[in-house]
């Protein structure tokens, strides 16, 4: 369809060599490129008189574009938005849990439509399920001399230094735990711009064999891993959801047999427990299937004859089987349980033993935004939470907004102060995350939860760490 000249501004005009469409929403020009002798862009060369002979549609494949009527078959073969051939790394749903149809709730009303009867025996069903819980982490603020410099920098504002501050922390932390050095694969969840990548490979200055792989589901702008040219680190960028991603079938991962460590900052609800699947089972596993033991060799390379008997002395005394397992360690910055989606959730096992089901699930991780909402208006419900991730160009999450419809207060049964909101909230979180420490446990590693950034820098300050219980990586220094 045709589009006409909008009115323009007063004031301004295109950039030379730009087209000459005023976008109205933007309050802007279009900045697109034209062709020689043209005042249009394509997009919007239906805008010109001149062109109006010929119609734009929009393209079948993505609504959010156009396309000449008559040059469609030709743009369908090309459009970024066609169906391309998936890599050897997807395989359909193979993260994403089971699926049990018995436990899928039927459509549940919103909480501000609970009586408060039901609202009161949700809240009794939360503090009896967390009753002996932790509910105040330890703190693991922490900092590392990578970040010095930005950190000082004058031109970087509030919210550059925000983010270094918990990039910083992070770092910090992956190098607590001995998982910063040489000859591993840092595999890092929900990457966006992979800005936390970076500061591992800073950190890393020259360590040999060093592989980044930054799995991100959409398509991002101002990418920081392209300018890496260093001779002994490798990024590798997958454009894929964390449910479909086979780590095994990435090939410096099936040939080389890096350890892994699997990073992330602010990873958003469900993408969180997808991650936790796709490291401890489908890749974990896949090695236990193969009967594959390459610690020995590792450990060779990395320490003295005198190291590794003392390392076998140890573990005949404690009486416990050497197990390698692929997966070094694991470093997520959690993010968003109202994301959470009972399906994708590692932690069905400990919600069941404490007679918890879907339905709790369901209004608990709603509840769960309750903990960063304090601030502003409740943050109550949502039509369309189930498993959207994040899927935008911008920075990292903040944690100081819920990005889910806001509700009034008043609509609450019960009428809530909201410290006591904010409490709920924070119960709810750590139970879903008391989930996925018992998952971890069960699978062989040792979890723990931190504080590893202070509320004022993000209202989404807690850290997840797990080790292998029977570690095989060396102590390494940077």
């Amino acid at each position: 369809m045709a589009a006409s000249v909008p009115t323009q501004p007063a004031i301004g005009f295109p950039a030379e060599g730009r087209c000459s469409y005023y976008v109205e929403k933007k309050k802007r020009f279009c900045r697109m490129v034209v062709a020689a002798g043209k005042r249009f862009c394509g997009e919007h060369a239906g805008a010109a008189e001149e062109e109006n002979t010929r119609k734009r549609i929009l393209c079948p494949l993505d609504p959010k574009h156009t396309v000449y009527e008559d040059q469609l078959a030709k743009h369908l073969k090309k459009c970024n938005s066609r169906e391309k051939p998936k890599p050897d790394f997807f395989i359909q749903d193979i993260n994403a849990g089971l699926t049990d149809e018995t436990e899928i709730p039927e459509q549940l009303v919103p909480i501000s439509s609970l009586s408060e009867e039901q609202l009161e025996n949700l809240i009794k069903k939360l503090k009896k399920a967390s009753k002996g819980l932790n509910s105040t982490l330890k703190d693991h603020i922490m900092s590392h001399p990578a970040l010095s410099d930005a950190l000082s920098d004058p031109k970087n504002g509030d919210s550059a230094i925000k983010h270094l501050k918990q990039q910083a922390s992070i770092l910090g932390n992956i190098e607590k735990l001995k998982l910063l050095g040489p000859r591993r694969c840092f595999v890092e969840f929900g990457a966006g711009k992979g800005k936390l990548s970076h500061w591992v490979d800073i950190a890393l200055k020259d360590a040999e064999k060093v592989h980044f792989i930054l799995v991100e589901k959409v398509t991002t702008r101002f990418k920081v891993d392209g300018k890496h040219r260093k001779k002994n680190s490798v990024f590798e960028r997958l454009q894929i959801d964390i449910q479909h991603l086979c780590l095994n079938k990435i090939p410096v991962l099936r040939e080389g047999k890096l350890p892994v460590v699997g990073i992330g900052k602010h990873l958003c609800g469900v993408a969180t427990d997808l991650a936790l699947r796709c490291l401890v089972e489908t890749y974990a596993a896949s090695y236990e299937e193969r009967n594959e033991e390459p610690l020995a060799k590792r450990i060779k390379n990395d320490k003295t004859e005198k190291e590794i008997n003392t390392l076998t002395k140890e573990g005949s005394e404690k009486n416990v089987p050497e197990k390698w397992t692929p997966v070094a360690g694991i470093v997520i910055a959690l993010c968003c349980h109202h994301r959470c989606d009972w399906r994708h959730y590692v932690g069905k096992e400990y919600f069941r033993a404490l007679g918890l089901g879907a339905v709790e699930f369901h209004y608990f991780q709603r509840m769960s935004s309750w903990a960063t909402c304090g601030r502003q208006k409740a943050s109550l419900e949502s039509s369309d939470i189930t498993t959207k991730r994040k899927n935008d160009d911008s920075e990292e999450h903040d944690g100081g907004e819920c990005s889910i419809t806001e509700e009034s207060t008043d609509n609450l049964p019960g009428l809530l102060t909201v410290e006591e909101k904010k409490k709920i909230g924070r119960l709810c979180k750590l139970l879903i995350d008391q989930g996925r420490i018992q998952y971890l446990e069960q699978k062989g590693f040792n979890p723990a939860l931190q504080y590893y950034t202070d509320p004022l820098v993000s209202l989404e300050n807690v850290l997840l760490t797990a080790l292998p219980i029977h570690s095989s990586l060396p102590e390494t220094t940077t």
